[in-house]
């Protein structure tokens, strides 16, 4: 029986409401999701009180006498308190603007996005508030949730609602300038800053791990990275493909979060994939979205697949659920060549889920999790070594593996597995230092991404149309260097339509430099102002140019030392809230893990006015070119000369450059 649509008015009245007065019915989990792995806390009785006295401050005092059992027993089966009888009943799903209660439109789009990040198609764990990751958090729980669709649904523009690590403090004056949301996700004293510390204060419900677009409203869904593993694929082929006329391979695992981009990508720059992953309810997922072609669980019959494959020049996505590990020894067994290879199993999550020991089946590897957590870390460092061990054995035959970011090669490492070379560095590349970095991010070229507001199929078509022609016109005049990186963007939003990227909101991501940027959002809003589209939100993944400090990651073709610091993520988030940004968001941890990282973002509203439009060309030249100008000083051979051209077209920026020391004079020394 099909489930009633609820009417508008008691949607309303339900947002507006916030956390109602009296209990919800009890709670129901619902088994057709997939849920977030039970971990075991590490609290004291004395810290297990408090993080209860913690979740009860949301709640009326009539009902804490009986909700502290139930937040009791939820802290103990989960690790956490998520206070599952606040979710709210309605389908939580990406509306348009206009179906959302608001008095400012720009909070209606930040609830739009909101939203996205928790449709049960979207997220990973969405009962969980998980977006993507593991453990990429939205909010630590639904009164969280519902306090801040209420305060999104009465601010005014003049007014900014601040939220700390998902907790909403209240809405402050501030004028229409002003961010209408700050948010902050993770941010700990440096010495506080360990995994230990992530368990405790999560538990405790004073934090969270926003991820990077999870805790800032700005996933789109596998798309997010799509484009970027596709350039990715598509340079490590022109890089290091071998010149034979075989269907090439491409093996990862991963595919519940981001990683679920893997296949699309793949069969986007012509490879034959497989990618792995052990829970069966994640990959049906991206069977059933169309992101992987068939599902398989017998290694013979992967084998004969992909040999098949091969022979008939066949482009397929081929998911297989099952271990990493298994395949790659299989496949060495069987003589089956990989030309390219990764991982994006959710390792800055080791030991809570974000990546499954083999020899065992996932369900005893979950009861594993909470039931004896250190055998089951032992067990996870086991299948690092071996992982290691048998990729090793296949790069001595000819395969190119990169790290993608995930952290494989720093937990790889911490399990004392073969990684390292002679002079103590990595052996694998991260694909920031052979890829993304030089040939992007130091040009400026990041994930720029746009959303229609209408929720409209056919704005999201117009704006495609927009972007290519936009591009189109700016290719002419490009300089030399980034010319391949604009005709691999002029073929990407080409296709985009036909690739069917679309999961969940209408939305398109784009790898562009400042100048894209810029005039693909002013062709926006000039659409916006003469009635062609509904509004646009803009941002980007924090994953980029100028928005992330991580040293493994982003940052990583940095080799002045400046890579463990962290002002440029800092800085950005600073200058882009006072140019105009709708919302921005700061956070510690994302991609490679807690501790690991600081990563921030914004989203921006284009409404077609004049302020929009002033807004845009401030904010997204500073939010490039900061990044560019950080790299042209460590050295980076394309960030100076991107970082000249922009000086020239900019007569007010003036850039600090590097003065090259000739490598002669260090001979004595």
């Amino acid at each position: 029986m099909k489930k009633k649509i609820m009417d508008k008015k008691t949607f309303f009245k339900l947002i507006k409401q916030g956390i109602p007065k009296e209990l919800p019915p009890a709670p129901k989990k619902n088994p057709n999701l997939d849920h977030a792995p039970a971990k075991k806390h590490n609290l004291t009785v004395n810290e297990k009180k408090l993080a209860l006295e913690n979740a009860l401050r949301y709640f009326p005092k009539k009902t804490h006498a009986k909700l502290i059992h139930e937040f009791s027993e939820e802290l103990e089966n989960t690790g956490k308190i998520y206070m599952f009888r606040y979710k709210p009943k309605y389908k939580i799903t990406c509306r348009s603007i206009d179906e959302f209660p608001h008095k400012s439109s720009k909070a209606a789009a930040i609830m739009l996005m909101i939203s996205n990040n928790l449709d049960n198609e979207i997220a990973q764990h969405p009962e969980e508030l998980i977006t993507y990751g593991g453990n990429g958090s939205v909010f630590q729980n639904w009164a969280q949730y519902l306090l801040t669709m209420k305060y999104l649904s009465v601010m005014t523009d003049n007014q900014t609602l601040v939220l700390y690590s998902g907790h909403p403090l209240g809405l402050f004056p501030s004028n229409e300038n002003a961010p209408r949301v700050v948010v902050t996700n993770g941010m700990m004293i440096p010495n506080y800053s360990q995994p230990q510390h992530y368990n405790k204060f999560n538990a405790l419900g004073v934090t969270q791990y926003g991820q990077m677009t999870a805790g800032s409203f700005m996933y789109i869904g596998p798309q997010g990275i799509v484009h970027g593993t596709t350039i990715t694929i598509l340079n490590a082929i022109r890089m290091k493909g071998k010149n034979n006329k075989k269907l090439k391979l491409f093996l990862s695992s991963g595919l519940g979060g981001m990683s679920g981009a893997q296949p699309k990508a793949a069969k986007i720059a012509g490879l034959l994939s497989v990618t792995v992953e052990v829970n069966k309810k994640a990959i049906e997922k991206r069977h059933s979205q169309g992101w992987v072609d068939v599902i398989i669980s017998d290694l013979d019959e992967l084998v004969v697949r992909v040999r098949k494959a091969q022979e008939l020049n066949k482009i397929e996505a081929i998911g297989f659920n099952g271990n990493i590990v298994d395949v790659w020894e299989k496949f060495y067994a069987e003589n089956i060549f990989i030309d390219i290879a990764s991982d994006q199993t959710s390792l800055h999550n080791p030991f809570d889920g974000g990546y499954f020991p083999n020899k065992m089946s996932f369900g005893e590897a979950v009861k594993l999790i909470k039931n004896d957590h250190i055998e089951f870390k032992k067990n996870v460092q086991r299948t690092l070594r071996e992982h290691v061990a048998i990729i090793n054995k296949h790069v001595e035959r000819g395969t190119y593996f990169f790290d993608y970011g995930n952290a494989f090669l720093l937990e790889a490492k911490r399990a004392k597995a073969e990684i390292l070379n002679n002079d103590g560095g990595f052996k694998y590349p991260s694909y920031v230092q052979d890829i993304m970095g030089p040939l992007c991010f130091d040009y400026g070229f990041g994930p720029f991404r746009w959303i229609c507001a209408s929720s409209k199929d056919s704005d999201l078509e117009k704006t495609d149309k927009i972007a290519q022609k936009t591009l189109e016109k700016l290719i002419k005049s490009c300089e030399k260097e980034i010319s391949l990186q604009m005709r691999d963007n002029i073929d990407w939003i080409k296709s985009a339509k036909k690739n069917k990227l679309v999961v969940g909101s209408k939305s398109r991501i784009l790898y562009a430099n400042s100048d894209g940027r810029i005039a693909i959002a002013s062709a926006f809003n000039k659409a916006i102002k003469k009635g062609e589209i509904g509004p646009v939100i803009i941002g980007r993944d924090h994953h980029g140019v100028s928005g992330t400090d991580s040293p493994y990651r982003e940052t990583s073709n940095i080799y002045d030392g400046s890579q463990f610091t962290a002002d440029m993520a800092m800085h950005n988030v600073i200058g882009d809230s006072f140019r105009g940004a709708t919302w921005v968001s700061i956070h510690n941890g994302g991609g490679v893990g807690w501790g690991e990282v600081i990563n921030g973002g914004f989203g921006m509203v284009l409404d077609g006015s004049k302020e929009a439009e002033i807004n845009l060309r401030d904010m997204l030249h500073w939010d490039v070119n900061n990044g560019i100008a950080r790299r042209s000083w460590a050295r980076n051979k394309g960030a100076i000369s991107a970082i000249k051209t922009a000086m020239k077209k900019e007569k007010l920026l003036k850039v600090t450059l590097p003065n090259i020391v000739d490598k002669d004079l260090f001979k004595d020394f």
